[in-house]
């Protein structure tokens, strides 16, 4: 298996701001379309404002993520490989 790596995915998707977590989590053809494309993908989470999301994927290729819109119907705007993160644990290193 290859590598992973962490992406970011960002969707422009009009009005998504204003949705209700069960709108937001009635995207069950995405998790569908994870399972079709196998363990080179992992759906982490996503954050949502007020006309984009988010996505922070582990993937071995953004081929992969690419795919994963293409099944949920779902189109991207940009795709991110984000090598390093910095967060409180690793800051003060």
């Amino acid at each position: 298996m290859a590598q992973m790596k962490r992406f970011i995915s960002e969707r422009e998707i009009p009005g998504i701001g204003q949705m209700s977590v069960t709108q937001l989590c009635g995207a069950a053809r995405a998790n569908q379309a994870l399972g079709q494309i196998g363990p080179n993908i992992q759906w982490q989470h996503s954050y949502v404002a007020a006309d984009k999301t988010f996505c922070v994927y582990i993937a071995d290729t953004e081929e992969a993520i690419r795919k994963h819109s293409e099944l949920s119907g779902i189109p991207i705007t940009s795709i991110t490989e984000v090598p390093q993160a910095i967060d409180p644990l690793t800051a003060n290193n």
